[in-house]
């Protein structure tokens, strides 16, 4: 703790989507509370910032998309972009930085731009040796540790105490305006008690519930007495009005932004979804669920911890397969509807919610 403890400007970066951002919040809250007048940076991609700014404890969001971890392989050849970053890291001035990865990303690219950005303290996980790259070069958990854990391992490894049971809860505040847009949009639906929502997007089709089983879950759950919303983004309004109409669901898909459905979800009775987003959202704002978890990932890696969640998925030999687009017509979600409905009801009747409004 020696080499940070006069630390005034701290970056932290982690580049990736909603969940890696979600999932390095209970590190930044060790981090500031380690150093509470420090000025705390984190440094996300374009995907992450969505919900970056909601993450306490930040005195600042820097926004990058990064060379090393271009997946779609479509940023140009352009040495000068690279340099720019390095004289922007420079002229920040930052004294500290710990970079946070996932199991098959290397902190090792940024940290040897924050060495020529004249960043003294960097810190971060790898197995490859990186010469002095990293000044503090901490050998990950196992691969299958929870990323939340991964996270916090790297701090604690820095000599950062993270020993409290709040330290691994993700934690985020909601704007304000999304929670008045989404007690709006509730009110113009006519829904002023109780609601389950349902998610069936995904980012790719190898981690989503077919659609008909969707509406199928909705169709019990209705029978059942329950208020149904379907949410997704613009791309999921086809398959939410497809769902609403077979089930007498209310579809919103379209009408909600990142933080309204956050705002929704900090609202709702239970969240039924698949492996994405709404997931890791329901999971920070404390909202149970009922997750239909593909064979494409580890869940233990990544699955909900602190909202009550209930995980089906079909043991799969195949599994974890890491696809887009699954050759074996998803048998890891052969789930019927009736056993999600069941599992939904149960959880219900076993949860009591009180819910602050923003």
């Amino acid at each position: 703790m020696d080499a940070f403890r006069n630390a005034k400007r701290i970056l932290m970066a982690r580049l990736g989507n909603i969940k890696d951002v979600l999932m390095v919040s209970p590190a930044v809250g060790a981090v500031r509370r380690a150093w509470p007048s420090a000025e705390l940076t984190l440094m996300v991609s374009p995907a992450g910032a969505t919900v970056a700014g909601w993450v306490p404890g930040l005195d600042e969001v820097f926004v990058h998309r990064a060379l090393w971890q271009d997946v779609q392989s479509d940023i140009a050849f352009d040495p000068a972009r690279e340099q720019l970053l390095i004289t922007e890291l420079a002229r920040r001035s930052f004294d500290v930085a710990l970079i946070f990865t996932g199991v098959a990303q290397s902190p090792l690219p940024f940290a040897y731009a924050c060495y020529l950005a004249g960043i003294s303290v960097r810190a971060g996980q790898s197995r490859e040796f990186g010469g002095k790259v990293l000044t503090h070069w901490v050998r990950p958990l196992a691969d299958d540790a929870h990323q939340v854990d991964r996270n916090l391992h790297l701090v604690h490894e820095v000599g950062i105490s993270v020993t409290r049971p709040e330290n691994a809860v993700m934690r985020v505040l909601v704007p304000r305006a999304a929670h008045a847009q989404a007690q709006m949009l509730l009110q113009e639906q006519g829904i002023s008690g109780d609601f389950v929502v349902i998610a069936p997007g995904a980012t790719c089709g190898a981690r989503r519930y077919p659609k008909d089983c969707y509406a199928a879950v909705a169709a019990g759950l209705r029978q059942a007495g329950r208020v149904v919303v379907v949410v997704g983004g613009p791309k999921d309004a086809a398959c939410g009005a497809g769902i609403a109409s077979a089930s007498g669901a209310i579809s919103l898909c379209g009408q909600t932004d990142i933080a309204v459905l956050a705002a929704l979800l900090a609202r709702a009775r239970l969240l039924i979804g698949n492996d994405a987003a709404p997931m890791h959202m329901a999971d920070a704002v404390g909202c149970p669920m009922v997750i239909l978890y593909a064979g494409t990932d580890l869940e233990a890696r990544w699955r909900p911890r602190h909202a009550p969640a209930r995980i089906l998925r079909r043991p799969t030999a195949c599994s974890p397969c890491y696809r887009l687009a699954c050759p074996y017509d998803l048998e890891c979600l052969a789930i019927s509807p009736a056993k999600v409905v069941a599992q939904a009801l149960e959880l219900m009747g076993g949860t009591l919610r009180v819910v602050a409004g923003g």
